[in-house]
């Protein structure tokens, strides 16, 4: 049974659909709904310089998440949101098994090209290798 779900949302196409299936599913099974962002640090620059794009980075996912609570509070579904900060497939994993306890997690297919998936990896592909409970990429 469906208890918890856990969807990545990063406000892309991509993700937005990934939010509709999952409000789909949180609806049929009366499930609570994780909604988790996670804000990327800059690899190089100074203490000030990471803190500010860090920053930015909350407020920005602040004003994108918004409109989902309001959505979700329409269809009559328990909504959380959170952001995160560090590399997105760690934050996710992370989240789902400890946090959350998730029982599903949903994510949106970004649509890379073979070479770039194979030169570069994906979220999606990185969290169903390692991620213990069911996955499900929406494309």
């Amino acid at each position: 049974m469906i208890k918890r779900i856990l969807l990545a949302y990063d406000g892309s196409a991509p993700a937005d659909k990934a939010y509709a299936f999952a409000l789909d599913i949180a609806k049929k099974y009366d499930a609570e709904l994780h909604v988790l962002a996670v804000a990327r640090p800059p690899e190089f620059g100074d203490d000030v310089e990471t803190e500010a794009v860090i920053e930015n980075s909350k407020k920005h996912y602040q004003k994108v998440l918004a409109p989902l609570k309001a959505q979700a509070s329409s269809q009559g579904v328990r909504l959380h949101v959170e952001v995160a900060v560090g590399h997105p497939a760690e934050q996710i994993i992370r989240h789902a098994e400890s946090q959350y306890k998730a029982d599903l997690i949903v994510i949106g297919h970004r649509g890379k090209g073979l070479f770039e998936r194979l030169r570069l990896g994906s979220v999606s592909k990185q969290v169903i290798q390692y991620a213990h409970c069911a996955v499900t990429v929406v494309r």
